[in-house]
């Protein structure tokens, strides 16, 4: 799968429901994550990230949207169960995308709103918890953007379907000035 992504919290206050979200968020191969405004203790973070994900990807802590820093390129993509946001099965994602989430019993702020590119919702009839919310999004991402086999007509898996390599075109040579 080409491209990155990475995925943070807007004002999270519960460390466990941070540290769940970093252990999936370094399962699902993300680059980063981030938390924006948070009021957490991240020792208590840490008991429930079992997999020690700042050892394996960095986990950036603004202290405010005017803090938040993202790669060149990249788009912010906010997750909020409003009206007008595009359902995830609709969505499209960017080849690089940073994730913002809002904090428990709240939403995104509306700077942090104005500042996405896009707003996507998860088809739920009433909001999610935040770590389960970004374990959706990570996995409608992989899912869309990764390689996999076709699904069966049937109920059940494909019958053993073997994906052929990928295949690349020949090299694009730029023209000299």
């Amino acid at each position: 799968m080409k491209g990155y992504f990475g995925i943070g919290v807007e004002g999270i206050s519960k460390p466990m429901n941070l540290g769940a979200l970093a252990r999936t968020a370094h399962a699902f191969g993300a680059s980063f994550a981030f938390t924006v405004a948070a009021a957490f203790d991240r020792r208590e973070a840490n008991r429930a990230d079992t997999s020690d994900s700042a050892a394996s990807i960095p986990i950036y802590d603004w202290p405010t949207l005017a803090d938040l820093r993202l790669p060149v390129g990249c788009a912010l993509v906010g997750i909020e169960l409003t009206p007008d946001a595009i359902d995830l099965p609709s969505f499209r994602h960017p080849r690089a995308a940073a994730y913002i989430l809002g904090p428990e019993r709240g939403s995104l702020s509306p700077e942090a709103t104005a500042l996405c590119e896009f707003v996507v919702k998860i088809p739920t009839k009433f909001c999610v918890n935040v770590a389960l919310a970004g374990g959706l999004v990570m996995y409608d991402r992989v899912l869309s953007l990764g390689r996999h086999a076709p699904r069966p007509v049937g109920a059940g898996g494909p019958a053993a379907t073997v994906l052929s390599p990928a295949t690349f075109g020949p090299p694009r040579l730029r023209s000299k000035r």
